[in-house]
């Protein structure tokens, strides 16, 4: 599966190791709806990089999975490796945007999240158990 050889990888970049990874979720494809259900997971890593160093080695990693470096927005694509928090940071930089914004709106992205750190207060945010219990469970399943 696409979704265990992005995490291997994510845990072979430099000074980054994972330390944990939620269940997987099969979820409706977000954006565009042609397209086959996304399958969604979270994964907590701990590392030395920066937040702009960390996001351009998850960029590489998408291209190396074969996904083009530029590309229509919510098209169909093999990987797709998001920077959702990087500890306190908080950056409206356009190539670096922390928290990610659409994170408090997605149940594919907070479900996960609450699986691995249901206290976690996201900054400027709110905590994600409050966040994911606002959400509705339609259209998103754990996959055994």
């Amino acid at each position: 599966m696409q979704v265990d050889s992005g995490i291997k990888r994510i845990g072979a970049i430099a000074h980054t190791r994972v330390i944990a990874r939620s269940p997987f979720y099969r979820s409706r494809a977000w954006g565009r709806a042609d397209q086959p259900d996304f399958i969604n997971a979270v994964v907590g890593v701990l590392t030395h990089l920066s937040s702009s160093d960390l996001l351009a080695a998850l960029l590489e990693l998408e291209i190396a999975a074969g996904r083009p470096p530029r590309r229509e927005k919510w098209a169909p694509r093999v990987l797709d490796l998001d920077l959702l928090l990087f500890g306190t940071e908080q950056s409206a930089a356009p190539e670096r945007l922390l928290p990610h914004p659409g994170i408090a709106g997605r149940n594919f992205v907070l479900f996960p999240l609450c699986d691995l750190a249901p206290h976690l207060d996201i900054p400027g945010v709110g905590r994600v158990s409050q966040l994911a219990a606002r959400l509705s469970s339609e259209n998103i399943q754990v996959l055994p």
